[in-house]
C-alpha cells in the first residue's frame, strides 16, 4: 500500500479506525493480551502501532517496548499515550518493511498490519521476524478477516502464510471477525509445563 494512504487516514481524524471507541477493538485487545503466554517480556516490538492503544497495554508487560508506525501524527499520539508507561516504552516513525529494527525481541506483535503488504513484502517481514525472535520468545499476529477492497491481502491469507512458514504455531483464536495466531521460533513448553503443573 502507498504510504500516503495512512497519512490521509489520519489527516481528518486522530482515531480513524475507532481504536478507542469501538467494543470490537477493546475486545480484540483483551483477547490479544490474554493470548500472550508470558507474564513479562524483556524487549518487545510492535509494528504498525497507530495511536498506541494496544501499545499502552503491551508496555505494562514489557521491560522495553519499541512501537513504530508510518504516520508521524499517529506516532505523536502514541508517544503521548506511552509517557505514562515510563521511559522504556517508545514510539517512533519507521517503515518496518523497509527498515526492520536491529536486535532481537522476545515479543513481536503484528496486529492489523500484514494485509497491507504484497506477497514479497510479507515474506520479507516474516523472514525478519523469524530471525529477530529469541528462542524463548513469541510472535502474535491478529487481523480482521473481512475482505477490504484496498488491501492487497486478507487476514486469512496472511495468517495462512505465517502458518506455512518455519515458525512454530503455539496457539490460536478464530471468530467471524478476526483471527489471532501465536508463533514461536522453536518448539516451546506450554504455560502449564513451564510451571510444572504437568
Amino acid at each position: 500500500m502507498e504510504e500516503s494512504y495512512f497519512h490521509e487516514m489520519y489527516r481528518d481524524s486522530d482515531d480513524p479506525w475507532g481504536f478507542t471507541s469501538r467494543w470490537y477493538e477493546q475486545r480484540k485487545y483483551q483477547v490479544t493480551m490474554a493470548a500472550l503466554s508470558a507474564p513479562r517480556y524483556r524487549r518487545a516490538f510492535e509494528a504498525g502501532c497507530s495511536i498506541g492503544v494496544l501499545s499502552e497495554q503491551l508496555a505494562s508487560r514489557c521491560e522495553q517496548l519499541l512501537a513504530v508506525d508510518l504516520s508521524d501524527k499517529a506516532v505523536q499520539i502514541a508517544a503521548e499515550r506511552l509517557k505514562t508507561a515510563g521511559g522504556q516504552a517508545i514510539a517512533e516513525t519507521r517503515d518496518f518493511v523497509a527498515d526492520w529494527p536491529p536486535g532481537s525481541f522476545d515479543l513481536i506483535v503484528l496486529s492489523e498490519v500484514l494485509y497491507y503488504l504484497d506477497h514479497a513484502q510479507l515474506d520479507a517481514v516474516i523472514a525478519h521476524a523469524s530471525a529477530a525472535l529469541t528462542d524463548d520468545g513469541e510472535l502474535i499476529a491478529v487481523h480482521w478477516r473481512w475482505p477490504v477492497e484496498e488491501y492487497p491481502q486478507t487476514g486469512d491469507q496472511v495468517h495462512d502464510r505465517l502458518r506455512d512458514s518455519d515458525l512454530v504455531h503455539t496457539a490460536g483464536y478464530l471468530d467471524t471477525d478476526f483471527r489471532l495466531d501465536v508463533f514461536a521460533r522453536v518448539a516451546r513448553q506450554s504455560v502449564a509445563q513451564r510451571e510444572h503443573l504437568v
